[in-house]
C-alpha cells in the first residue's frame, strides 16, 4: 500500500515538473529555490506576453488618457497592489485595472485631469508654505549667544464676515466674466482650477489666461483663508 502511495506521490511531482518546466533537471533539483523561482519569472514573461500585465507606459491602453505617471500615481493614491516590479517597470494585472476603470467611470472620474488637479493643489500648498516660511537660503550666520525670546503674538484672522464678501465678489465675477468656460471647481466649489490644454494654449487671449490664473489665485487664497478663521 505505502509502495502504491509512494508511486503516486512520484507521478504527481512529475507531471508538476512538467507543469512548470523543470522536468528535464535531476529529481532533486525539480523543486529547489532556484527551480521555483526561474519557473515563477518565465510564468510572468508568458502571461506579459498574453497580456494579463500592462506596464507602466501603457496603462493608457486600459484607462483613456491615462498618463505615463499614471501608475505610480494609482499605487499611492488608489492602494493598487496586484503588480509587480521588474527593472524599473511596474506591471499591473490587467482585470484589476479594467476594475479600476470601471469605477472611475461609474465616479465620472477623469484619471488625467484628477492628476493634474492633485499636482495643482500640492503646488498651491508648497506654495503656501513658502509665503508662511520664507525661501531657505544656504548661507553662514552666527547667532549671538546671549540673543533669544524674540517672538510675536499671533496675528489674530480677519473677521469672517470680510472673507465671505470677499469670495461672494469672486463668485460674482465668476459669473459676469463667464469663467467657467477657463476655470473648473472642485471640493464644494471651494478649490478652482484653469483649464490648461497644451494644444490650444497659444491660441487662449494672453488677458483672459492671465484674468483666469488670477482668480484662481485669490480664489484658492480666500478659501483656505476662510478654512483658517473658522
Amino acid at each position: 500500500m505505502e509502495d502504491k502511495i509512494y508511486k503516486e506521490i512520484k507521478e504527481v511531482r512529475l507531471l508538476l515538473s512538467k507543469l512548470i518546466g523543470t522536468s528535464e533537471l535531476p529529481e532533486k533539483q525539480r523543486f529547489s529555490t532556484e527551480a521555483l523561482d526561474k519557473a515563477a519569472v518565465e510564468f510572468k514573461d508568458l502571461s506579459i506576453q498574453h497580456g494579463d500585465w500592462i506596464k507602466d507606459g501603457d496603462i493608457s491602453k486600459i484607462i483613456k488618457g491615462a498618463p505615463y505617471s499614471a501608475g505610480k500615481f494609482i499605487v499611492e493614491r488608489f492602494g493598487f497592489n496586484n503588480y509587480f516590479i521588474r527593472g524599473k517597470t511596474r506591471y499591473f494585472n490587467r482585470k484589476d485595472l479594467m476594475a479600476l476603470n470601471r469605477e472611475l467611470n461609474e465616479r465620472s472620474i477623469n484619471l488625467s485631469h484628477y492628476i493634474d488637479l492633485v499636482n495643482d493643489q500640492e503646488k498651491f500648498k508648497k506654495y503656501l508654505e513658502s509665503v508662511k516660511i520664507g525661501k531657505k537660503k544656504d548661507k553662514h550666520f552666527l547667532i549671538p549667544e546671549g540673543l533669544k525670546d524674540i517672538q510675536k503674538s499671533p496675528c489674530p484672522p480677519p473677521p469672517i464676515e470680510v472673507i465671505q464678501k470677499h469670495i461672494d465678489t469672486l463668485k460674482e465675477d465668476f459669473q459676469k466674466y463667464k469663467l467657467a468656460e477657463y476655470v473648473n471647481l472642485y471640493e464644494d466649489d471651494t478649490y478652482a482650477m484653469f483649464k490648461h490644454e497644451y494644444y490650444f494654449d497659444r491660441y487662449l487671449d494672453t488677458a483672459k489666461k492671465k484674468q483666469c490664473r488670477k482668480w484662481c489665485e485669490d480664489f484658492n487664497y480666500a478659501n483656505h483663508a476662510l478654512k483658517l478663521a473658522q
